[in-house]
């Protein structure tokens, strides 16, 4: 053990990213993973709750790795692994699926969510916080960091804890959610929350022809002289005193004001864009190789203790 704090971090493979994502996930994790004893989970097994296409699947956990290495996750300094190929999770969430009601669990967020939406809520989005407490647990997690609108997420992780160790002793640490205020402010295109739902994001590996046409796309408010979603996304990348002198020079002057901020973002995205490209298939599979070695070290010593305790081991 190296001494630090064990921080757990889990990401949807679910196509190609956005700023909003860099800003929101990638790079808190980035600016903070050598911190802690880090890792780094692709939750393929959670996205099959929603996407049912194996090409797509396969391809986006090759994306995900190139995305987080490329912008500046060094995998010999983090664990980085599928979900799938360490069994224990499944296990350990069905184990928790036992000590939990059902009537906890239908007060998830997410299940509440699609059922409001009128939504296929399957079984697997229904039992899905109590595999997501088992990811966080199996590798005796103490951080996690979360948008404020996940914090549930490790309040489930945290009950399925306290409910285990009550039945049966002393066994998992309850973790804490370390809260990432950037995460979920990075505005679209038309103003709302950047999302690939709503068809307003800007492609973080996009070409530049990509960027800049998506850019150019920005609703602009005409009724000042400085276009608010413009500057809303420029701010993440000029401080606030740069961004005056260039808004007052280019006071009114929206199609110039648009195209420096495509120049800023290329100026951020080019160098990490072809560290992306030299990353060949054979390093993601042998990243992936290396990190559920790791991952799968320490879920099987967790649980064979699991085991022990609950009686199933003779």
């Amino acid at each position: 053990m190296s001494g630090k704090k064990r921080l757990l971090t889990g990401l949807q493979p679910s196509g190609t990213l956005h700023i909003g994502n860099y800003f929101g996930a990638l790079k808190p994790f980035v600016d903070q993973y050598n911190e802690y004893d880090s890792v780094l989970m692709i939750a393929d097994y959670h996205s099959l709750t929603s996407l049912k296409d194996p090409v797509a699947l396969r391809k986006n956990i090759a994306e995900v790795v190139k995305d987080y290495v490329a912008a500046g996750v060094d995998p010999s300094q983090a664990i980085i692994f599928k979900q799938s190929d360490v069994m224990e999770h499944m296990e350990l969430a069905w184990i928790f699926e036992t000590l939990v009601p059902v009537a906890y669990l239908e007060n998830a967020h997410a299940y509440k969510d699609k059922v409001a939406k009128g939504l296929e809520a399957n079984a697997g989005l229904f039992n899905y916080p109590m595999l997501m407490a088992a990811d966080i647990l199996l590798y005796d997690t103490e951080v996690v960091p979360v948008g404020a609108d996940q914090k549930q997420h490790v309040e489930y992780a945290r009950e399925a804890a306290a409910k285990f160790n009550t039945a049966y002793g002393k066994t998992f640490i309850e973790p804490q959610e370390k809260i990432l205020e950037s995460v979920g402010v990075v505005p679209g295109t038309d103003g709302k929350k950047m999302s690939k739902s709503y068809g307003n994001t800007i492609p973080l590996f996009g070409s530049k022809d990509d960027i800049t046409k998506a850019v150019m796309g920005i609703v602009t408010d005409s009724s000042g002289d400085r276009p608010e979603n413009v500057y809303q996304i420029h701010k993440l990348f000029r401080s606030a005193v740069e961004l005056a002198a260039l808004y007052e020079e280019r006071k009114g002057k929206y199609k110039d004001l648009k195209e420096a901020l495509a120049t800023d973002i290329e100026l951020m995205v080019a160098p990490m864009r072809a560290k992306r490209e030299a990353i060949t298939d054979a390093e993601v599979k042998q990243i992936l190789a290396d990190g559920a070695a790791k991952a799968r070290a320490i879920a099987s010593k967790k649980m064979e203790d699991v085991r022990q305790k609950v009686g199933v081991t003779l």
